[in-house]
């Protein structure tokens, strides 16, 4: 059975730094095909699509991310990180991590990022 499970939340000061991770397990060799995404949800919102790797490397990532979040993945570690810099209040939310892979579709349990001074 195929697990995410995210980590590296927490609580962090405007224009503060974090990195959140993802690992993947029970996927056996194929961590490398999945397409990999990072989303989020604030409180009363939808939840958002922040950023995106396939299995070439290739990156997506959102208007409100461009040019303060990376996303990136390490397949001999099956994990995939999201570094967020510049952080500002508005990037408070849970983020979540999405393994896609044909139609199958894996989500992690969340981890809460809250910025705020």
């Amino acid at each position: 059975q195929v697990q995410l499970v995210e980590s590296g939340g927490g609580l962090v000061q405007p224009g503060g730094s974090l990195r959140l991770s993802c690992a993947a397990s029970g996927i056996g060799d194929f961590f490398s095909f999945y397409t990999m995404g990072w989303y989020r949800q604030a409180p009363g919102k939808q939840r958002e699509l922040v950023a995106a790797i396939n299995s070439a490397s290739s990156t997506n990532i959102a208007d409100s991310a461009k040019g303060r979040f990376t996303i990136s993945r390490d397949n001999a570690k099956n994990t995939v990180y999201l570094q967020m810099n510049s952080l500002n209040p508005e990037d408070t939310a849970v983020y979540y991590c999405k393994g896609t892979y044909s139609r199958f579709d894996y989500w992690g349990q969340g981890t809460q990022v809250t910025v705020s001074s």
